[in-house]
């Protein structure tokens, strides 16, 4: 456990800091010339890291207001390039992961990597590149993200919170686009996997500047403005908690592993999901020696209708999944096809967006449910009026435009064929819940829970083996987030494994 003294210690000399940089701002200095803006600024910056943590609007006050100007001017001109000339279904080329886009603009240049690879993917993910352009480029202000992490990035937001811009370093924009290969191969062979998804890479350049990398991801918190709580887990201890805000403070905290202490991740049906699908996500980071990623995880309070409606749907999914996995096991058997395939040769087939959960049978529905030997995939899958008539009503409170990735090619019109249930198996796909963010969304019996694994950039290198060494003298007996791959991908799945039900 975390040592209540050592919280302690530490909020006491992070407030004497804090107190000891306001005085020495406060105090008459000894040269008149001084700027007030200098001040000013300075006082913003400490205010805004201790105090205000949360979403900042970036205004033409606010010091990253050239920036977020040139972000938006030059993405909008480089999502218009895709949007004029659509990526076809052909396979992409191995040049299409070394192509750089390079568009000249007023005062700085903006340089695209691999476009035509993440226009795929974002196909793949049932995006459209009109709105992906108009959440980047509207008109409406950037929101700088301030947390507590010890991450020195700079993290912006559209406004309407859908995707993050977070900036990197160069060795971490190489590393991504040296493995985005077999990132992007990770994805087609488990389509509903909770790895964060990356949805292009950009530089800009400017004179007199520093070069600077971005990344776009699509937000895990979104929609965020329900959330309540949000974790930061990483399996371990040392320098694992957060000081909580008081109650009724608008402040935004991400909570870390010894705040969570014995809660538990209600999942009812989706537990045992959860768990295989992490360790699924976690054997491929392991085989790229990745460390220090995180379990990133907001909670959602449900209303009581919408606890009773997934209890409903619990219910019915469970007996769903038991009659899709039994056809699976009898047929894979019999005909000795059993093994898990590899990738499918569409290599990056556009995934519609289907209508959510219009995949049930209203047989399901009977309090003495038939055998599953009885029923085909094809039957459990075949009629639409169930949900027409029960599920409706509710699933149309979202917007369908807004729901993609559903179950990719598995769903067609009112059937299901005997292949597309074993891609459901061998894919470890889930039925998704109604919602905008469905591949990040689970709905338990009192929460919903957004998840992801983000921040898969620290590498165990040389210079990690070293930290290691020295953080297994200083924090003896104690767990630590600088361990080797494979010992840190076990753990994080115990970790998940053992705060779930």
């Amino acid at each position: 456990m975390c040592g209540a003294k050592d919280r302690e210690c530490k909020k006491r000399t992070l407030c004497f800091l804090v107190d000891q940089n306001l005085i020495s701002l406060l105090q008459p200095t000894m040269e008149p010339n001084v700027s007030y803006q200098r001040n000013h600024r300075m006082l913003w910056r400490i205010r805004q890291q201790w105090k205000l943590l949360g979403f900042f609007e970036i205004n033409e006050k606010h010091e990253f207001f050239v920036l977020a100007c040139r972000l938006k001017q030059g993405l909008k001109a480089s999502i218009q390039i895709t949007i004029d000339d659509p990526v076809g279904k052909e396979s992409l080329n191995p040049s299409d992961f070394t192509r750089v886009l390079k568009q000249i603009h007023e005062g700085y240049e903006m340089r695209t990597y691999a476009a035509p690879v993440f226009a795929r993917f974002r196909q793949y993910l049932g995006m459209s590149d009109t709105d992906f352009q108009r959440s980047l480029s509207c008109e409406s202000s950037y929101l700088q993200f301030i947390s507590n992490s010890k991450s020195s990035a700079d993290f912006f937001l559209t406004f309407d919170k859908r995707y993050f811009l977070k900036s990197q370093r160069k060795r971490e924009i190489r590393f991504l686009l040296t493995n985005l290969p077999k990132y992007l191969d990770h994805m087609e062979r488990y389509p509903h996997s909770i790895l964060v998804k990356f949805l292009g890479i950009y530089s800009i350049i400017a004179p007199q500047e520093k070069k600077r990398y971005f990344i776009i991801m699509q937000s895990i918190f979104y929609p965020h403005e329900k959330i309540t709580e949000r974790y930061d887990i990483k399996g371990c201890q040392v320098g694992r908690w957060t000081d909580p805000t008081p109650d009724g403070s608008e402040i935004i905290v991400v909570f870390k592993d010894c705040n969570f202490e014995d809660k538990v991740i209600c999942l009812d049906q989706d537990q045992t999901w959860l768990v295989q699908q992490v360790k699924l996500d976690t054997q491929f980071l392991k085989a790229l020696d990745v460390i220090d990623y995180s379990f990133l995880m907001g909670l959602q309070p449900l209303h009581d209708d919408e606890r009773l409606l997934n209890k409903t749907l619990a219910d019915i999914l469970a007996r769903t999944r038991l009659s899709i996995n039994y056809d699976y096991r009898h047929r894979s058997i019999a005909s000795g096809t059993f093994d898990r395939g590899g990738p499918s040769s569409s290599s990056f087939t556009t995934m519609p967006s289907s209508e959510q959960m219009q995949v049930l049978s209203p047989d399901l529905l009977s309090p003495y449910p038939k055998p599953s030997m009885d029923r085909s995939p094809e039957q459990l899958f075949r009629s639409e009026g169930f949900m027409r008539e029960v599920l409706r009503p509710y699933l149309m409170q979202n917007s369908y435009d807004d729901m993609s990735c559903i179950l990719g090619d598995v769903v067609h019109s009112s059937s299901l064929s005997i292949s597309s249930s074993e891609l459901f198996v061998t894919q470890h796909r889930r039925i998704l819940p109604a919602s905008k963010n469905p591949l990040h969304t689970f709905d338990g019996p009192d929460y919903r829970y957004f998840v992801g694994i983000v921040d898969l950039f620290t590498v165990y290198n040389f210079r990690k083996k070293l930290e290691h060494l020295w953080k297994s003298i200083r924090y003896r007996g104690q767990q630590f987030s600088t361990v080797e791959p494979s010992y840190y991908a076990q753990r994080f799945c115990q970790w998940v494994e053992d705060h779930t039900k």
